[in-house]
């Protein structure tokens, strides 16, 4: 039996080491290789030396093919741009997979080789590419082709980023393009970018391995204990147990006591309890599973519900402090849309709510919104309705405005119009362009053709033909783009657009509509929306032949170029007249702000690592909550390292001695992407993490995917914190990969970061149940389990120990052998899954109106060592309580009523079932919720072993195959004092812990225990009048701030050091468009 005993031991521990690691690797595995084997099979046209081409697979590709990319593929590894279906060599890419950003970028071939626009053309290139290393830095390159000329002299052409096509991006709005392979697989700046998927283990799990550590410390101790009392017995005390026949030899004697060490070790092998692994692993399963089945986290538009891809990390999703988020498609939509304008001091939006129209009312017109419908009917010349609307008929002079307003929107701009399937789709480096461009047409002013020197405009059904003189581009320092363009009626014009503090200084000195526009710009800040005031003015002939002179010299300037066009756009850019102000909507997911504020509350940081520019990321930053009206901006925007590092060590000094004052700021960190690239060198990344742990929110701004990553790593190698990183795209998976848990969004740009991640939800709000929640829940239910299971099994093993005093040491057991087995197997295996999968120690509804219950997953408060130790204590307790009272009321045996002794067994299975109900008692007092599994679990369990022991005592002997119950059941089942017992002991156990429950509820109690009485009786919430109360303050708070700093809308892609937007529009003849060559 003790031979059965052992395989069963053994073949327990086995089943527990492949159940907790298969579904591990399995999944791994299966999913890198099914990824790896459809990107690896995807197919490439590459061209030939005869100039056809071959259809070959990505894995095939080698550096130096000639590859040809049409319009939507996905580019197969890094290219230098040959030639492309646009003028001078254009083309136009869209880098989601990379930076995370929809809108499009614009790359230009070489002009030595942008005309080999046929096979027969490019496959006569002949020459060498002299290229910089592989490296991870996506926004540069550097390289030369070293061509051999047709009349064979040597020709050098220099290449930089313009010319890189990156694997990875995906071709748009170009028919096709030639490009070099220059990167491929691995050496890719993609792949370099990539970080290897570590295998992830939870803070819990390494504690529970360092308490299994103690326990089998405890255990060598215990078996050593009882071995030495077993020597001792065998060695001093042999004369007087002379009939034992024990051997006096020396060399008997050690091997005794190495036989006697393993006896003990076997005999108390279970105080480590084997079946934890398998019970944790079933639990955490079936928490997945209530995850993946959850209503509130299945998004019906897409049809996609929550998917944990993983169950070996939900309990983590109960300790998260910082979250790490992407922004384009993670919080926001990444859809611009035109949604409110200023003009002539009159508000016009898509839709006007009744409150806004009753203020409008009451405030007798001084402060009128209208609908576009309204905007329309004027422009029509309607007017008013008389029957709908108590305004005056609108004035020509009014009329005159929206004109100008629309044909501003509809002229100035970079936009690329394409007639697609009967409908205008413009192709803009930025969605801010299209957006306005679009709104103008929703008003009846469609832009439809772009030759090199004018634009054609559908006016209210009329077409209307602008000539473009000039463009004086958009950046960061100028904050606004003008166009100067000759009109229909021959007149020039200045069109001008941007933020409204400097477009506010350039005006003149009277402006009819500025008081009221400002007021506008004002409420649209305060809503989130994305602002920018629009100006004009009319330029004299004479005046602009004088000035047309000084911006050509400055186009021609070879150094300092973009400074010189700078300056000469500030002598024509000047006593303006203001039209109004547009607003656009960076329409933010369903939510999310809520979702962000709710984090926040629970005591969770909220770290936002965007590809996109530093004004846009603060713009949703606000508009999303991360930032708020009381926080301060600390902004890093250096250009070297000594810089980075003098601003960075001044800022902390300067927030360390403001703090050690007693002014506790809430501050917001904003940092771009070539200052963290120093930030997160080894000497400085200390300072930048001290800085940003200061801060309530920090923003990233310009980041590589391995920047993401790299921040991600810094705090977790520095913080004993758990990180959970989130986002949609390719560019997220590296900082998916790096954090403790990882989520994707399954969204627009496809399931790369999805399938990358941990858990994928399809919208960023479900993260607020999925970690309030869910993840408070599986946090609290796994230590509650883990805690009992050790409990449970300390309990029995050491009555077992407590034996071997009475035993002589001799390794005898207390229980029949397969009792023993079947002690967690069968008659307490119940409980810690039903504890694990259905308890909850608060409900949902408690868990999102109280969101700093969360914090006790952060501060480990259900599983600390103290608890650890109280647990194993308490155990200890019952078992010598337990045992004690068994031991007297069986002293000198127990005689029964026939006259017999009772015996060791009649003994054992008593004292066996008397523990069986005290751990079952136990598992009710920690249950919090009962359901009808509780009541299957716990009274269930202990039904069933009164059932199935005395079944088993009978048929068992009765077939051979274990002696020790013989004719045990009608001696045990029908003696008065085995129910007392088992009635009394239990309950002198259990008397306890039922006081120290009520005593702590009571006296001492936890933030949970004060949730659980408010759940109980359903005490209602008196906060929302207070919340109410304090948004109204926070509005008012916003429009101060918002004065200081209003959010506007980039009209363009900024290129550093080269502005050439105007060269780039001026190569398009879009009335052209059936010229384009075929690339065949």
């Amino acid at each position: 039996m003790l031979a059965l005993s052992r395989l069963f031991a053994l073949c327990a521990l086995g089943l527990a080491a492949s159940v907790s690691a298969a579904p591990i690797q399995v999944a791994r595995s299966s999913a890198l290789s099914g990824q790896d084997s459809e990107l690896n099979a995807r197919k490439a046209k590459v061209l030939t030396q005869a100039a056809t081409f071959d259809s070959k697979r990505w894995k095939d590709i080698r550096v130096g093919d000639l590859v040809r990319v049409e319009n939507n593929d996905f580019i197969p590894a890094d290219l230098i741009l040959i030639s492309s279906s646009e003028p001078e060599g254009l083309c136009f890419i869209e880098t989601s997979n990379l930076d995370g950003e929809t809108n499009l970028k614009i790359k230009q071939a070489s002009p030595h080789t942008a005309s080999l626009t046929a096979p027969h053309l490019v496959t006569a290139l002949r020459g060498s590419l002299r290229s910089e290393h592989p490296n991870n830095s996506l926004y540069t390159y550097e390289g030369t082709l070293d061509l051999t000329t047709a009349q064979g002299f040597p020709k050098q052409v220099p290449l930089g980023p313009d010319q890189m096509l990156l694997r990875g991006a995906q071709i748009r709005n170009t028919p096709w393009a030639y490009g070099l392979v220059v990167f491929t697989g691995h050496e890719t700046k993609l792949m370099r970018n990539a970080t290897a998927a570590p295998i992830k283990r939870t803070a819990v799990e390494r504690q529970v391995n360092v308490q299994i550590v103690f326990l089998f410390i405890l255990l060598l101790a215990l078996s050593l204990g009882s071995t030495i009392g077993s020597s001792i017995r065998s060695w001093f005390f042999a004369d007087k147990q002379w009939y034992l026949l024990e051997t006096t030899s020396l060399s008997g004697r050690a091997t005794g006591f190495i036989e006697d060490i393993l006896t003990f070790i076997i005999l108390y092998n279970n105080l480590i309890p084997i079946s934890l692994i398998v019970t944790m692993e079933v639990v955490k399963f079936q928490q997945a599973q209530l995850i993946n089945s959850d209503l509130d986290m299945y998004y019906a538009k897409t049809d996609t519900p929550a998917l944990c891809r993983t169950s070996s990390l939900v309990e983590e999703l109960g300790q998260i402090e910082y979250v790490f988020s992407d922004k384009t498609g993670t919080l926001t939509c990444n859809e611009m849309e035109f949604r409110c304008c200023s003009i002539g001091g009159t508000a016009y939006a898509d839709e006007v709510d009744e409150s806004r129209r009753d203020a409008a009312d009451d405030a007798e017109g001084k402060d009128t919104w209208r609908t576009f419908k309204d905007m329309r009917a004027i422009l029509d010349g309607a007017g008013a309705n008389p029957f709908l609307d108590t305004a005056a008929p609108a004035s020509a002079r009014e009329r005159d405005v929206l004109v100008e307003f629309l044909t501003l929107l509809a002229v100035c701009h970079t936009v690329i119009p394409e007639l697609k399937d009967g409908k205008m789709v413009y192709q803009a480096s930025s969605p801010d362009e299209a957006a306005l461009v679009a709104g103008a047409e929703l008003l009846g002013f469609q832009f439809r053709t772009r030759k090199p020197k004018s634009i054609f405009v559908d006016v209210l059904g009329v077409s209307q033909e602008f000539q473009i003189l000039n463009v004086c581009e958009f950046n960061s320092t100028r904050k606004r783009m003008s166009t100067v363009v000759r009109a229909p009626d021959g007149r020039i014009k200045l069109y001008c657009k941007g933020a409204d503090t400097v477009i506010f200084e350039r005006l003149s000195k009277v402006q009819p509509y500025s008081e009221k526009t400002l007021v506008h710009l004002e409420d649209y800040a305060t809503e989130g929306l994305r602002t920018l005031c629009i100006a004009y003015r009319d330029i004299p002939e004479s005046e602009y032949k004088q000035w047309s002179a000084v911006y050509d010299q400055a186009a021609a300037t070879i150094n300092g170029r973009g400074d010189a066009l700078d300056k000469a756009a500030e002598i024509i850019e000047r006593d303006m007249f203001l039209l109004g102000a547009t607003a656009i909507e960076d329409k933010l997911q369903e939510g999310v702000p809520d979702a962000i504020h709710t984090l926040q509350m629970a005591g969770i940081k909220v770290w936002v690592l965007t590809g996109d520019r530093q004004e846009t990321a603060i713009n949703i930053g606000m508009s999303c909550r991360l930032i708020t009206e009381s926080m301060n901006m600390v902004v890093i925007n250096e250009e070297t390292m000594h810089d980075t590092k003098t601003t960075l060590e001044r800022r902390l000094t300067a927030i360390k001695s403001q703090r050690s004052s007693g002014e506790l700021e809430e501050l917001a960190l904003i940092i771009d992407g070539k200052s963290l690239t120093y930030a997160l060198e080894k000497e400085l990344s200390k300072t930048f993490l001290e800085l940003a742990i200061m801060c309530k929110a920090v923003i990233c701004c310009r980041v590589s995917p391995l920047q993401k990553a790299l921040v991600v790593k810094l705090v977790k190698k520095n913080q004993k914190s758990i990180l959970l990183a989130i986002g949609d795209g390719a560019n997220d998976v590296s900082m998916i990969q790096a954090a403790h848990v990882g989520i994707g969004i399954s969204g627009v740009e496809g399931l790369q970061a999805a399938r990358s991640a941990d858990i994928a939800i399809s919208q960023f709000r479900f993260l607020k149940k999925l970690l309030l929640v869910h993840g408070a829940w599986s946090y609290q239910r796994l230590s509650k389990l883990i805690l009992y299971s050790f409990y449970k099994n300390i309990v029995l093993y050491m009555t077992q120990f407590w034996f071997s005093f009475f035993n002589n040491f001799s390794g005898q057991i207390a229980y029949e052998s397969w009792t023993l087995s079947l002690y967690n197997v069968v008659f307490t295996v119940l409980p810690p899954l039903v504890i694990g999968v259905f308890d909850q120690f608060v409900s949902a509804r408690i868990l999102d109106r109280y969101p700093q219950l969360y914090m006790l997953g952060q501060q480990n408060a259900f599983f600390t060592k103290t608890a650890f130790w109280l647990w194993v204590l308490n155990a200890l307790y019952h078992s010598v309580v337990l045992f004690g009272f068994s031991v007297i009321l069986f002293w000198g045996d127990l005689k029964q009523a026939t006259g017999l002794d009772s015996g060791h067994w009649y003994w054992g299975t008593m004292l066996y079932l008397a523990v069986l109900l005290t751990v079952l008692g136990k598992a009710a007092l920690v249950s919090d919720l009962w359901t009808k599994y509780t009541v299957a679990a716990i009274p269930g369990s202990f039904a069933f072993t009164m059932l199935f022991l005395p079944l088993y005592a009978v048929v068992a002997p009765a077939i051979g195959f274990s002696l020790e119950y013989q004719g045990l059941v009608p001696r045990l089942w029908t003696d008065a004092v085995f129910y007392f017992m088992l009635l009394l002991v239990p309950v002198f156990c259990l008397s306890r812990d039922l006081v120290w429950k009520y005593y702590k509820r009571t006296y001492m109690p936890a933030s949970y225990h004060i949730a659980q009485e408010i759940q109980k009786y359903n005490i209602p919430d008196y906060r929302p009048r207070q919340e109410q109360f304090q948004k109204a303050i926070k509005k008012v708070r916003a429009v101060q701030r918002m004065r200081r700093n209003r959010g506007f809308a980039f009209s363009q892609t900024e290129n550093p050091g080269r502005q050439d937007q105007s060269r780039l529009i001026r190569a398009y003849d879009t009335s052209k468009s059936d010229a384009r060559p075929s690339g065949y």
